[in-house]
């Protein structure tokens, strides 16, 4: 009796310990999404929940919202429009007491609709990395609401009023909790809801992005002043040494660095120019940008999406009318080869993409077309290409025909093109995490399901292992070895075909993207250098990586020992995200600490230049939020202005735990804060079932990490700072700071304080910005006599998505140590350099802008 009271009394102490520690972390918080203003909680910008709009008809078929929102005196609003079910919601959202959210519902339908699924809102819990500390929600009685959270934790609750017609866990699913305005039909008329949201002390409530900038973007801010088809800054002096591209040779690999035939190192900043750029571009355009790019900085270029089905014309014509993707449009590959002739011309590499999203066709005389391509005339080849010869036949067939032919501009075919830096095999194409599941028995495919089926019998026959195991895609374990061996022989197939016919540049099989586990890479060795895609959000700085994981946290989680990396698509979305100005130099200042050897944002157009263009996430060349930054960012990066760490940090957790659990950025501190700290290195393990995997030795002097959930920083650190003391990021406020003899700068929640560097001190009003002050010749900032500075603001496309861009104006002030006797200058229209006051004392100039016009770049020289 006394052990049992005993037992039961440690239990309410764990429980207690277990709640105080989650408690003791960095703050949760409860904000207001502001597309469709529904709640959502977050803890150092990891998810807690977020909710989603979700309406449905019959049969499940799946009826879209279309959302606009406004906020005003505090009060969040926004009007959601069905067309499919013919009704509109109302969504008003008020903090009305410190520790509630109040929401009005508001649904209007015009007629009743019968025998339809319904909806309303969804809940989505990330159990994964909460429910051990959280638990799991809790419905309330009678549909009236949930509530998650552990007493003595943080805690929240919502109730609604009337009681909904449902509320319930989708599929018995606790991480997804379901709440119906309607349920089963939708009668004609006026339905009302409230729902009220509570938290404890444990949470805090914050303001909408857009009210920490200071609202909505203004309509009295000035226009852009940049020119997208002229020259706003020269940085060419960079591309001095490779023009032409590839002068140096061939680019090969050596370790776990790139250089070139004769030795030289070599070191890209990249873009994509993709789609209907690469066909719609006027002819005498396509030199212009050449041009353009390499005054920029950027010294490769990526061509994509050359053979997507959505493209007219692609590289095999008019979709609409050819019927097989067997030959090759001579119309697009002159323009394709004018693009490479030109870019060689200015000392800019091309990296080449063999498949993109090709959509196969009847004529093409693919085995099992007709179950893949479910009754369209065309279809993706992902995933069913690593078991359909046919389809890998095809493949290799525009391998030849692609690389083979001379380009006549330049007289070199493109596997024997020095200025062709590298090559992919296939985009965003792995089944270890993605397309695998394309081929299992519920998703109508039996034809290619047998030919699954039979490599997971062999290859646990093989093995010895379960076969009932080997072929569950979607589970850790033995699936993930066999995953990676029928990739791997796959990808190891396309490269030999590679090399047969010529090509000697280094060769990416795919890539690690779209939140990839590190089980995926061990496939991805089969190329010459690991390649990965990362997509971030709105405050990436501010993510904690003791509990999120940021854009680049997931481009070192790609870092495989041995190798080099480059990251061919990195962004933020979605557009035009407030703070997108802060992203290339934080970027690229990682990229030169972790020692990576390609970055490619993605995109600097995807269409053809043609006037000013429209706005869009992947048209960079007009974007006065990013240009600046992204000159910047190739300047930093390519001059080597950021040293490389002094220490690093391996993570070698065996084969058992590599393959048995989903390890990767997204729920692993120890990768997300050994990155903060030093180069994190991923290390193929020893595996008996995959021969062909190699592991290197570890570099000298490496800090292994065996536990994924071990952090190797402070477990209630704000802010951490690189082992060379150069890069500094503090997540609670927000900035990140880059102090290096040629590059001072900030970016981020900087205003309304005082910033201070070594040389540069800032005084801003602008709330949120980027600043980067830089030497263009060898000497420190603070004793140059040729200084850069560029700035990153909010910007917005004026009203129907039109440019120019409307641009949130700096305002303050800008001192900056440098020798006496230059002058200050700022760029104006027509990309003039227009002289500008400043003022000289205890030697440093002070320019003041009054935020009275769109300025991107300043210079003292």
């Amino acid at each position: 009796m006394i052990n049992r009271t005993i037992s039961r009394r440690l239990a309410a102490i764990c429980v207690w310990l277990q709640c105080c520690l989650a408690w003791a972390g960095p703050a949760w918080q409860v904000s207001v999404n502001e597309t469709h203003v529904l709640p959502q909680l977050t803890v150092g910008g990891a998810r807690g929940f977020d909710t989603q709009v979700v309406f449905f008809g019959a049969n499940w078929a799946w009826a879209h919202t279309q959302f606009a929102s406004t906020l005003e005196n505090s009060i969040y609003t926004s009007v959601g429009r069905n067309s499919t079910l013919g009704f509109e919601l109302t969504t008003t959202a008020q903090q009305a007491e410190p520790k509630e959210l109040r929401y009005q519902f508001q649904l209007k339908a015009a007629a009743s609709r019968q025998n339809v699924v319904g909806g309303g809102l969804v809940f989505n819990f990330d159990l994964n990395s909460f429910g051990s500390s959280m638990g799991n929600p809790v419905l309330l009685p009678g549909n009236t609401g949930w509530q998650w959270g552990r007493p003595g934790g943080p805690q929240v609750t919502i109730r609604f009023k009337p009681a909904l017609p449902a509320v319930f866990f989708e599929r018995g699913n606790p991480a997804e909790v379901r709440a119906y305005f309607y349920s089963g039909d939708i009668p004609a008329g006026v339905r009302s809801y409230t729902a009220t949201l509570t938290w404890n002390d444990a949470v805090n409530f914050v303001p909408t992005l857009r009210e920490r900038l200071g609202g909505k973007p203004a309509d009295s801010w000035p226009k852009d002043a940049l020119e997208p088809n002229r020259i706003p800054i020269d940085l060419t002096f960079m591309n001095a040494e490779d023009k032409p591209a590839g002068r140096h040779g061939l680019l090969q690999v050596n370790g776990d660095a790139l250089q070139f035939a004769d030795g030289t190192p070599a070191r890209f900043w990249g873009t994509n120019i993709a789609a209907y750029a690469l066909y719609q571009t006027p002819r005498e355009a396509v030199p212009q940008q050449a041009k353009r790019l390499a005054a920029l900085g950027f010294n490769l270029v990526r061509l994509h999406h050359h053979d997507s089905f959505w493209v007219n014309p692609n590289v095999f014509g008019n979709p609409q009318t050819y019927s097989s993707t067997q030959n090759l449009s001579a119309n697009s590959l002159d323009k394709l080869d004018w693009w490479v002739k030109c870019l060689k011309d200015e000392g800019i590499y091309v990296w080449l993409d063999m498949h993109v999203q090709r959509g196969l066709k009847s004529g093409d005389n693919i085995y099992g077309f007709d179950e893949i391509s479910k009754g369209k005339d065309q279809t993706d080849l992902k995933g069913y290409s690593h078991v359909n010869q046919t389809i890998q036949q095809a493949m290799k067939r525009f391998q030849q025909a692609y690389l083979d032919r001379k380009n006549p501009y330049t007289g070199l075919a493109y596997k024997d093109e020095p200025a062709v830096a590298a090559l992919l095999v296939t985009n965003e194409n792995d089944i270890t995490h993605h397309f695998g599941n394309a081929l299992l028995p519920d998703k109508g495919v039996p034809l290619h399901n047998k030919l699954y089926t039979a490599e997971a019998n062999a290859f646990a026959s093989a093995h010895n292992l379960p076969a009932d195991k080997v072929w569950r895609s979607w589970e850790d374990g033995p699936s993930k070895l066999f995953l990676n061996d029928l990739e791997q022989r796959f990808g190891s197939d396309m490269v030999a075909h590679l090399r047969q016919l010529g090509m000697k540049q280094p060769v990416v099989t795919t890539s690690s993207w779209g939140y990839n586990p590190i089980s995926s890479l061990p496939a991805l060795t089969a190329g010459n250098m690991i390649d990965v895609h990362s997509y971030g959000g709105a405050g990436q700085l501010e993510m904690n990586p003791l509990v999120a994981a940021n854009a680049a946290h997931w481009m070192a989680a790609g870092q495989v020992v041995g190798m080099p990396m480059a990251v061919s698509e990195w962004n933020a979305e979605p557009f035009p995200l407030p703070d997108r100005h802060a992203l290339p130099l934080y970027i690229a200042a990682t990229a030169s600490h972790q020692g990576w050897d390609a970055l490619m944002h993605y995109a600097y157009s995807q269409e053809g230049f043609k006037g000013a263009g429209s706005p869009s996430n992947w048209h960079a060349y007009n974007d006065p939020s990013l240009l600046p930054m992204l000159s910047a960012a190739a300047l930093l990066y390519r001059e080597r202005h950021v040293r490389p760490a002094t220490s690093t940090y391996v993570f070698d957790p065996g084969a058992e735990v590599f393959y048995s659990q989903t390890i990767s950025a997204g729920n692993a501190p120890a990768l997300r804060t050994a990155m903060e700290k030093g180069r994190l290195l991923i290390a193929m393990p020893a595996t008996k079932e995959l021969p062909w995997l190699k592991r290197r030795a570890l570099p000298a002097g490496a800090t292994v990490l065996r536990d994924p959930a071990k952090p190797v920083i402070d477990p209630n650190a704000t802010q951490a700072s690189t082992d060379t003391g150069e890069l500094t990021r503090n997540w609670e406020d927000g900035i990140y700071t880059i102090n290096t003899p040629r590059t001072r700068a900030a970016m981020g929640w900087i205003g309304s304080k005082t910033v201070r560097l070594p040389d540069v001190t800032l005084e801003l009003a602008t709330r949120n910005a980027s600043v980067a002050v830089q030497s263009l010749n060898e000497l420190a900032v603070g004793q140059s006599n040729q200084l850069l500075i560029s700035i990153g603001t909010r910007s917005q496309p004026q009203p129907g998505n039109k440019t120019p861009f409307l641009v949130e104006p700096l305002e303050g002030t800008i001192h900056v140590k440098a020798p006496k006797g230059l002058k200050a200058y700022r760029n104006g229209p027509f990309n003039q350099w227009l002289e500008m006051p400043s003022t000289y004392a205890d030697g440093r100039y002070s320019m003041v802008l009054d935020g009275g016009r769109a300025v991107q770049w300043l210079m003292l020289r």
